[in-house]
């Protein structure tokens, strides 16, 4: 059946082919077509079989892929001829329908149009067919070793416990180390090899000596070459501290591969020494990254600590990683050894479950102490400022500390069970994860270190994004790591990736991700190009002219708007987007208008006028209903006022440009000021008039011309009433200006002898007889019996009422009092009331 359909697809493809003539490209791609023709037919066997190795299978995977690379490359590339071709079929309009006939000159250049887009189509249509296959294929190999790779995952092996396999095992442990010990021996023993050494003995002991140098000195070296950086700058104290730490692991690891380098070059370890010896470095840099990760994240230092747990926990966990580092480096020597003799699966089983084992164990300890991280009074933490950030991380590794206990438990059973591969699959991928989250826990806190080194401020106070946006991009950067730890392919990312780049299908439109980062990158691109041109007007170009700065900051606000306008068209443009499209958008978007948008838009047209017009500019004195203060910026929706209290008014645009504002220094600063005086009754009112005259005109901030006026605006209740009206160079001091003439009011006026009047109001009681009965009745009634008669007697007399105390009540004396003209005192009357 299936060399039947196979023949089927070649025989449309060369059918499509047909449709036109075949040209050397034509040619070329049918060779390809065949090509994948048998490599598919190749690949459905396998699968259909089920004999293929997963290295055969990823071999056609990665075969297939090609192909289908290249299939919607193909696609892609006659997109725009076709779109093109489409454009002049329909600007030839409609055939005519019924009896209509169609003009010939017409109805020949549609038909070579319809030709042309035949031939045009063939390709991409066999090229479409050949992708969804060769899709299809990638999707059927990719499930059949996902299903390979968990059945081997959960399949039961040999018991490791079981002692009728420890022989077994302990015999090829020793045959490797005896094998390993032969062959240096034998090349020891070889006069040949001895000869080769004498001759290799001076490039030997060069290396040596490197080694040798670089393994004591290193460190010293690194710290000295950090203390010299550290003199330029004060700043970024993290930052040398990973150097140092940086150059004193990286050194002797340097002269490590020097001395191997210099053993293999001897000659004299055999072949299966040599091998150890290639690969030796590798594992010693392997437990020197983990002990340098381990000091690095949980270090004794509190500045460097990555984790700010107690002293004594971060020792422990030193401790822990250390012992890991070991056991993982000794179990790759293991294996590494063990291969030389094909060992079968009982003797892997048997040498793993020590060291599954122990690093269980270790793992035990260590997650506990990560699930019992806290931030408490045995820290010497950080700053209030950065306990949020703590608390985050430790909550973060107390869920990892119950994960790693989790694995912890259920690996050493599952080893003892039989399940070795389980085992391994969950341990050691764990033991790798937690490398990898400490790395980039010590690249955030490197990136906020260098933040730190270069603008001076650290990044708990700078509140700057640039900090978190690295650490995001570090997470980003070791999630396909992670995914390669727990055991996806190379090939599950490439397909991600493939997948990215195709993205999904839309109505006629295919969207991918990437012409979305086409859209943010040209977008970004502009926008910085606006900021800088902005920038560059605002510092370099404008304030050279004789525009004001209200003229400016529009011009700068203007360029601003229409450089996002076009970087925004732009980004469209680059992702692809057909902008006729959008027709469908701006219907949306006008309906919105219609109902919710409204005031929006009706903000944003006044923030045009404003910009435009210029009624207000920044740094304007104005008021706003109720609300008066300075403008400090005018954005695209409102204007933001600072009142005197030092608070932020947020005004819409459209407030501004509908209602009523007063600007009291449009255009310039001069404004008027009017300070009010007033002099008893009697004073000489054309001398008070040329003290206040002499007043104003002595001030520095009293414009001449025009001239500052006293006015005299009449008689008042109290007094006679003056006002000082004078112009002012900068109406900003108006408050200083009133404050210092009050003051310069009171001492003049002390000097020339001026009385300053104050309220006076005399009392006029109705009817005091009245009162006085009343005050007698209280005073009969609150008096003893025996003293009754006498308080009756002392007050039958008709001499004047006494008050309480013995003296003359004053309101029997109370006469009617007039005012200047003449009328009784109203107020008064009501106060009797």
């Amino acid at each position: 059946m299936i060399p039947v359909l196979a023949w089927l697809r070649v025989a449309l493809a060369v059918l499509l082919l047909a449709a036109g003539p075949v040209s050397a490209q034509d040619g070329a791609r049918t060779l390809e077509l065949e090509r994948w023709e048998s490599t598919a037919v190749r690949a459905e066997n396998a699968l259909e079989s089920g004999q293929a190795s997963e290295m055969a299978l990823e071999s056609l995977r990665a075969e297939i892929a090609r192909y289908r690379e290249s299939f919607q490359k193909a696609q892609s590339e006659q997109s725009q001829r076709i779109a093109t071709l489409q454009a002049q079929i329909d600007t030839l309009g409609p055939v005519p329908e019924g009896d209509a006939v169609e003009a010939p000159d017409i109805a020949a250049r549609r038909a070579e149009l319809n030709d042309q887009m035949t031939r045009q189509r063939a390709p991409v249509l066999a090229a479409e067919e050949a992708y969804t296959r060769a899709d299809g294929l990638i999707r059927e190999i990719d499930k059949t070793i996902r299903t390979r790779q968990t059945a081997e995952i959960f399949s039961r092996g040999p018991v490791p416990v079981d002692p009728t396999y420890w022989p077994g095992a302990v015999e090829a442990l020793g045959s490797t180390l005896r094998l390993v010990w032969t062959e240096t021996f034998t090349a020891w023993n070889s006069e040949q090899r001895r000869t080769l050494l004498l001759d290799s003995l001076p490039s030997v002991l060069v290396l040596v000596l490197i080694a040798l140098v670089l393994m004591h000195r290193g460190p010293v070296w690194a710290e000295r070459g950090v203390i010299a950086l550290r003199r330029m700058t004060r700043r970024g104290t993290g930052v040398w501290k990973f150097l140092l730490s940086l150059g004193q692991m990286i050194l002797p690891l340097i002269g490590v591969v020097a001395l191997a380098a210099a053993l293999r070059q001897t000659g004299l370890v055999g072949t299966r020494g040599d091998d150890l010896l290639e690969t030796l470095p590798g594992y010693i840099c392997v437990l020197v990254y983990i002990r340098w990760l381990a000091g690095q994240t949980f270090s004794r230092d509190d500045h460097v600590a990555t984790l700010p747990i107690s002293r004594k926990r971060r020792t422990e966990a030193r401790y822990y990683f250390s012992i890991l580092a070991v056991l993982v480096l000794l179990r790759l020597l293991m294996l590494n050894l063990i291969a030389y003799v094909d060992p079968t699966v009982e003797v892997l089983s048997v040498l793993e479950l020590p060291f599954i084992a122990v690093c269980a164990l270790v793992l035990f300890r260590l997650g506990q102490v990560l699930e019992a991280a806290r931030l408490g009074n045995e820290t010497e933490g950080p700053a209030d400022h950065e306990q949020d950030g703590m608390h985050f991380r430790l909550r973060i590794a107390r869920g990892v500390g119950r994960a790693v206990i989790m694995v912890a438990l259920i690996s050493p059973v599952a080893a003892v069970l039989g399940y070795k591969t389980l085992a391994v699959s969950l341990l050691f991928p764990t033991i790798t994860t937690l490398l990898l989250i400490g790395t980039v826990m010590v690249l955030q806190r490197l990136v906020s270190d260098l933040y730190e080194l270069v603008s001076g401020v650290a990044v708990s106070d700078a509140q700057s994004l640039i900090p978190t946006l690295a650490g995001f991009a570090l997470i980003l950067g070791s999630l396909p790591l992670l995914v390669l730890i727990w055991g996806a392919r190379v090939a599950d990312l490439t397909e991600l990736w493939a997948m990215f780049r195709e993205g999904y299908v839309v109505g006629d439109t295919r969207i991918a991700p990437t012409d979305f980062l086409n859209f943010v990158l040209v977008f970004l691109f502009g926008y910085l190009i606006t900021r800088l041109l902005q920038g560059g007007l605002r510092s370099s170009i404008l304030p050279k002219t004789r525009i004001d700065l209200g003229g400016q900051n529009a011009m700068v606000a203007g360029v601003g708007y229409v450089g996002l306008t076009l970087a925004g068209l732009a980004a469209v443009s680059a992702a692809g987007l057909d902008l006729s499209s959008l027709a469908l958008v701006a219907g949306a978007l006008s309906l919105g208008i219609g109902f919710g948008l409204r005031t929006i838009v009706e903000n944003f047209v006044s923030g045009i006028i404003l910009l435009i017009e210029r009624p207000i500019t920044e740094g304007d004195w104005i008021e706003v209903g109720d609300e008066m203060g300075y403008v400090r910026g005018i954005s695209v929706r409102a204007t933001r006022i600072e009142t005197f209290d030092r608070t932020d008014v947020i005004v819409p645009n459209a407030d501004l440009i509908t209602g009523r504002v007063t600007n009291y220094t449009r255009g310039n600063s001069l404004g008027r000021v009017i300070v009010k005086a007033s002099a008893a009754y009697g004073s000489n009112t054309r001398h008070v008039s040329d003290v206040l005259l002499g007043i104003a005109r002595e001030h520095p901030e009293v414009l001449m011309n025009p001239e500052p006026y006293v006015y005299f605006k009449g008689f008042g209740s109290n007094g006679l009433d003056f006002e000082i009206r004078a112009i002012l160079i900068n109406v900003n001091n108006i408050l200083d200006v009133q404050t210092e003439m009050n003051h310069q009011i009171s001492e003049r006026f002390a000097a020339e002898g001026i009385d300053i009047p104050f309220p006076q109001r005399d009392i006029w009681l109705r009817n005091p007889e009245v009162l006085d009965s009343v005050r007698r009745s209280a005073q009969l009634s609150a008096a003893p019996e025996s003293d009754a008669a006498t308080l009756h007697k002392s007050h039958s007399g008709t001499g004047p009422d006494l008050a309480p105390d013995g003296a003359p009540d004053a309101s029997a004396d109370a006469a009617p009092d007039s005012n200047a003209d003449g009328a009784q005192d109203s107020d008064a009357g009501d106060a009797s009331r």
